[in-house]
């Protein structure tokens, strides 16, 4: 039989921090076995017990009893000096790694690998990635931007922003563009489906058989999409699709249409369409601000969901793809909603083009 221990009165304030401490997951483990010895002992558990019970020796189990009579839980948390791993790398040593991960680089590559730069330094690559786990550094990779250098950002934007936030009453706002180039590729061999365990497999390489350019307009209100596939892209078709969208529309409505610079937009015979057509009004985004215009999301959906994995094998197969997802999505649209305003995009530029200037 083991001898009872003298028990450890918790008041309720102690009780609940240390069972805090033991249901957190965060918690070193350490320190919920300190908190165990002094919550078992609390229940009257005789050391021996509890030393079986936490898979420790008696003497551990003495020693943490000892430091909580003494200090209290925060006693529980501190490591005396000289106890544990030595810590063989200092803050100032640390601090030295950062810099000199951000500052430099490797003898003839763009930037460090974690064995690269463990081999420079002399160190293990598990801790080079610990060192920069911690402070984020994430040498592999890289984020692309472009600054628009448009001298009229300010006025372009304030136009478009302003009709997503305040659309005109008895009109409609269309998002439009080309997505040029799709290719009706058709892979080399068939893949594997998708089962238990196993991604759904298709081979590299491919076979073109052509390609087709989609005119797409989505409707700011309801999230539907006017479509259609033309060989080319030059102002005739853009033509054709205006005249699209003019019966499609009743004549009663403005149609506000939302697009980039591309040179067609602007032909001269888009001109003398458009001013026989007064009901059409053009708002053009900013030079490198596709970001601005809506329907590049839903390309981004369409590519995603139906032509990048897709297997044609001819041109009109691909067009019937592309029909049979504009079907589906109108017959259950879901808008894209804006919520950003002139004022917190300006902000964000503004602090982007600061970094810029301070790093040059």
């Amino acid at each position: 039989m083991w001898k009872p221990a003298s028990p450890i009165v918790l008041c309720d304030e102690d009780l609940r921090l240390l069972e805090g401490w033991v249901r957190a997951p965060s918690t070193a483990q350490v320190v919920v076995m300190h908190s165990m010895v002094v919550l078992l002992s609390a229940e009257g558990l005789p050391n021996n017990a509890i030393a079986k019970k936490l898979a420790v020796t008696r003497p551990t189990v003495l020693l943490w009893r000892k430091r909580f009579m003494e200090g209290g839980p925060a006693a529980l948390t501190e490591i005396a000096p000289g106890r544990g791993r030595p810590r063989r790398i200092d803050s100032q040593e640390v601090k030295r790694l950062v810099d000199a991960t951000i500052q430099t680089k490797p003898k003839a590559a763009t930037q460090w690998s974690c064995r690269t730069f463990a081999r420079q330094e002399g160190i293990s690559h598990s801790t080079v990635q610990r060192i920069w786990t911690a402070h984020g550094l994430q040498p592999h990779l890289t984020k692309s931007f472009k600054v628009s250098t448009d001298k009229q950002f300010l006025e372009k934007l304030t136009d478009v922003v302003g009709l997503y936030l305040n659309p005109p009453e008895k009109a409609v706002v269309l998002c439009f563009d080309e997505k040029t180039q799709i290719q009706a590729l058709d892979r080399t061999q068939p893949g594997l489906p998708l089962k238990k365990g196993r991604k759904e497999t298709m081979t590299h390489d491919y076979k073109r058989n052509g390609t087709t350019t989609l005119f797409a307009a989505l409707n700011v209100l309801d999230g539907k999409v006017i479509g259609q596939c033309v060989p080319r892209h030059r102002n005739t078709e853009f033509l054709s699709f205006l005249r699209k969208l003019d019966r499609k529309f009743p004549k009663k409505l403005d149609l506000h249409l939302i697009l980039d610079n591309y040179a067609t937009h602007k032909h001269p015979a888009v001109k003398d369409w458009l001013a026989e057509h007064p009901r059409f009004h053009l708002h053009f985004t900013p030079t490198s601000s596709s970001w601005l215009n809506l329907v590049e999301r839903w390309f981004r959906e369409i590519t995603v969901k139906r032509i990048r994995r897709g297997t044609f094998y001819s041109v009109d197969d691909l067009k019937t793809a592309i029909r049979e997802y504009l079907e589906v999505n109108n017959e259950n649209p879901k808008p894209f909603v804006w919520t950003a305003s002139v004022e917190k995009i300006m902000a964000k530029i503004s602090g982007c083009k600061a970094t810029l200037e301070t790093l040059h």
